[in-house]
């Protein structure tokens, strides 16, 4: 009797450890988020890589206290996005604390914006601040029209710098590249064409929003800068100031 109870006991023993080797196993896969290098198409001075398979993070992430005080800070400044899951690719590119906008907001109405991807919380509320104080304003006491449109050439974008081995601040999620300009009344004002050869209004219009923009964002680079910037904005995150 003894010796069944013993081994009863061995077997109740072994069974619980069996259980808790394969938790510590299917624990393991969740720790780190896979990934390798990704490409996507971009602004001029970048160079792409090739596309591969991005792991997201859990749909379960919590944001951080400063997400959560910038998604409800765009929010109440009138702009539509939707949060995104965090997401990792190659390295130094990730999708971390980002939104979807859908809509930015003017003094007097929401207008659109075109081809844009995921932004990081803090870059996309410097954008609805720029649309707002510096291209819808700016569109109604220069060119007598309100904005209906931001274009956009995209935001995210898994690359390099080009000719370097830096990553762009594309791969963050931090810039976003804006090509052109739709009003209400019809008119389409774009960069590539207009920053030199539009009218009197129309060039003068484009170099305000582009000394607005040095006033929100970290980096500007346009036309003046060199010419893989002829046709776009490049607009980049909220730190040091560079403008060009």
């Amino acid at each position: 009797m003894q010796y069944g109870r013993v081994i009863r006991r061995t077997a109740h023993i072994r069974a619980i450890l069996l259980v808790a080797g394969a938790l510590a196993l299917a624990g393991c896969g969740s720790l780190v988020p896979g990934g390798s290098s990704g490409a996507a198409p971009g602004t001029a001075n970048t160079q792409a890589r090739p596309a591969t398979r991005v792991a997201s993070a859990p749909q379960s992430y919590a944001a951080s206290p400063a997400d959560q005080t910038c998604l409800a800070d765009l929010g109440a400044a009138g702009a539509r996005f939707q949060p995104l899951p965090d997401a990792y690719a190659a390295p130094g590119c990730n999708k971390l604390g980002t939104v979807q906008l859908s809509a930015l907001a003017g003094d007097r109405s929401t207008f659109g914006v075109s081809n844009i991807g995921p932004v990081r919380c803090d870059t996309a509320k410097a954008f609805n601040e720029w649309a707002r104080f510096g291209v819808d304003r700016a569109a109604r006491q220069l060119l007598g029209s309100p904005i209906a449109r931001i274009e956009t050439m995209g935001s995210y974008a898994c690359r390099n710098v080009a000719g370097s081995g830096r990553r762009s601040a594309h791969a963050r999620a931090e810039a976003i590249d804006v090509s052109g300009f739709v009003l209400e009344d019809g008119r389409r004002i774009v960069l590539r064409r207009d920053w030199n050869g539009g009218d009197a209004a129309t060039r003068e219009f484009l170099r305000v929003v582009h000394n607005s923009a040095c006033k929100r964002f970290g980096t500007v680079l346009g036309p003046e800068y060199n010419a893989a910037h002829e046709d776009h904005f490049h607009l980049e995150g909220t730190g040091a100031r560079f403008c060009r």
